[in-house]
């Protein structure tokens, strides 16, 4: 069931006289990034579901509030005080913005309130900034930049003379990681490379006219881009005019491969442009993603972005962590079994489980790279990813990477 609390930003799901688990969730439903917010909202109605009508295993009653953020880090932090002081939550959970993450853990950390990210990707999170109530249940920037860098070597390595990179990202923290991860992997990797070209046009630009005519006076042979969302849209409309996609090859690893980002640009974006995301529409082809995007299109009349499988298994990671916990009562032992956690979701692949890293908190997961392709299956995109290459994660997380 779903009722409406103070605002209509805001929704309570589930809501029961008896014992529930209280889970506060805080993702922008409006402003920039709302359509995360909007798929992970919808996704958190489907876990919700799911757990509910689940003929196998008996879950914990849950009581979900959904916050609007707007993408604000003070409104954000004021409302997740509300969860924890008015509201006196169990978690909280969601949260897009790495920078914004930040502040919240700190504050879950003061606290000793559970805090499960569901979309959020900087490696800080997990390393620097690590405490005992954090824990990111979706796909970080260091896993991608490790699997992209796999990516270049394997098909870059042994080439004559070095090889030229030009990186283009958001001036925060999330593309400083990113950068920074892939070039320490790459020179692990043995990858003979030339940095030609770093820029960092602020989050949210509107227009990448000068940088894109830098990117093309550097001689290239690469370009990796760290944008998201709306920016990579419009970094890829402008790039396209300029020609830029014919003299260098394009790369994304994290958040290229979205759909979001193939449904904006439908016919105009690029074929051959080399990308990833934390979750596909169309990889892996088992029964279980087939069936979270059938169902998530059936309630909503649009396809997901990955931000909507991030939101469904940090709704999962919650109800399994106290149900193996019998209950909310003992945190030791629910840290416990976050910290030991493992899920099948619809982007693993069959034989695979998302499984938690203990010592960092962060799930490890597969990440697929691939190139964007006609496919007109799930429109209004009109281009997936295929030539699929799939990199299974390490043992552990890389809290550390130590360069050659």
């Amino acid at each position: 069931m779903l009722v409406f609390g103070i605002s209509q930003a805001d929704e309570v799901l589930n809501v029961s006289s008896e014992d529930v688990v209280k889970v506060g969730c805080l993702y922008p439903l409006t402003g920039p990034g709302g359509l995360y917010g909007r798929d992970s909202a919808a996704a958190v109605k489907l876990a919700e579901e799911f757990l509910k009508f689940s003929e196998t295993v008996k879950y914990p009653k849950l009581k979900i509030v959904i916050k609007d953020t707007r993408s604000k880090s003070f409104r954000s932090l004021q409302m997740a005080r509300e969860f924890v002081e008015s509201d006196n939550v169990d978690f909280l959970c969601g949260v897009v913005s790495s920078g914004i993450a930040l502040t919240i853990s700190q504050l879950a950390k003061e606290e000793q309130v559970f805090f499960v990210g569901t979309d959020h990707a900087s490696p800080s999170l997990a390393s620097e900034a690590w405490h005992p109530y954090y824990f990111r249940v979706n796909n970080g920037t260091r896993l991608s930049m490790l699997a992209g860098s796999k990516y270049i070597a394997e098909n870059y390595r042994g080439r004559k003379g070095p090889l030229k990179i030009a990186f283009i990202g958001p001036d925060y923290d999330y593309g400083y990681q990113a950068w920074d991860d892939l070039q320490n992997f790459l020179k692990a990797d043995d990858v003979n490379m030339e940095v030609v070209g770093e820029y960092w046009p602020k989050l949210f630009e509107t227009d990448y006219t000068t940088y894109i005519q830098y990117l093309k006076n550097s001689n290239a042979d690469i370009v990796v881009n760290g944008h998201w969302g709306l920016d990579l849209v419009t970094f890829v409309k402008q790039a396209k005019q300029f020609d830029l996609f014919k003299t260098m090859t394009f790369m994304n690893f994290d958040a290229g491969g979205n759909y979001e980002v193939l449904a904006e640009l439908g016919n105009d974006m690029p074929l051959g442009l080399v990308l990833s995301a934390r979750h596909h529409l169309n990889w892996p082809e088992t029964k279980r993603n087939k069936n979270f995007v059938t169902r998530f299109y059936e309630k909503t009349g649009r396809y997901p972005s990955y931000a909507a499988q991030g939101a469904y298994s940090g709704i999962l990671a919650i109800a399994e962590a106290v149900r193996e916990a019998g209950g909310v009562s003992d945190k030791k032992l629910i840290r416990q079994k976050l910290e030991h956690l493992r899920l099948s979701l619809p982007e693993d692949p069959d034989g695979f489980q998302s499984h938690m890293d203990p010592k960092s908190h962060q799930m490890l997961q597969v990440q697929a790279i691939g190139k964007t392709i006609f496919d007109n299956r799930y429109p209004p995109a009109t281009v997936q990813l295929g030539e699929w290459s799939v990199y299974y994660p390490p043992k552990t997380w890389p809290t550390k990477i130590i360069e050659k």
